[in-house]
């Protein structure tokens, strides 16, 4: 069972979520990735939210741009922790769907991470902390990973 769910509002913002997915299966965390629009498929993300234990979900990510609502629009619905990804797939490049997921009301929390791909990638790595708290071989498996990063940034450049 899979215990993040990467959500988004378009198949085009696969690309950019994809980081997410790879983070969490390097670290052996198994996810379920969906196509799940808060404007389009407003019944089917209200459902699969709501089934989200009955799947092993522990921690959802999801990535929106423009309006940006699809965090926002599960984290209504659980609280289960959400973290919002901003998509660049708008004029504005993103940043409007960074303040859209950042400023969300009191009381209905969304952890917000950069735009794009590496915001994906750090929402990755931050679901995976989250269910490390719980699990000592993941997070095992999380310090040999930041272990890994610290010994590749070191040394002489070139």
């Amino acid at each position: 069972m899979a215990s993040v769910a990467i959500l988004m509002g378009s198949r085009n913002d696969y690309e950019v979520m994809k980081p997410a997915e790879d983070a969490l299966a390097q670290l052996g965390v198994e996810s379920d990735v969906r196509v799940l629009s808060a404007h389009r498929n407003p019944e089917q993300l209200r459902r699969y939210v709501g089934e989200a234990g009955e799947r092993g979900i522990a921690v959802f990510i999801c990535g929106a741009g423009g309006a940006a609502h699809l965090a926002g629009a599960v984290a209504a619905h659980t609280a289960l922790p959400v973290l919002g990804v901003p998509i660049p797939s708008s004029p504005l490049l993103g940043f409007d769907a960074l303040l859209a997921t950042v400023q969300m009301p009191p009381g209905v929390p969304v952890a917000t991470f950069g735009v794009g791909a590496w915001g994906a990638k750090n929402a990755g790595l931050f679901a995976a902390a989250i269910l490390a708290g719980g699990d000592a071989e993941l997070r095992a498996r999380l310090a040999q990973y930041r272990e890994q990063q610290s010994a590749a940034a070191a040394g002489r450049p070139g």
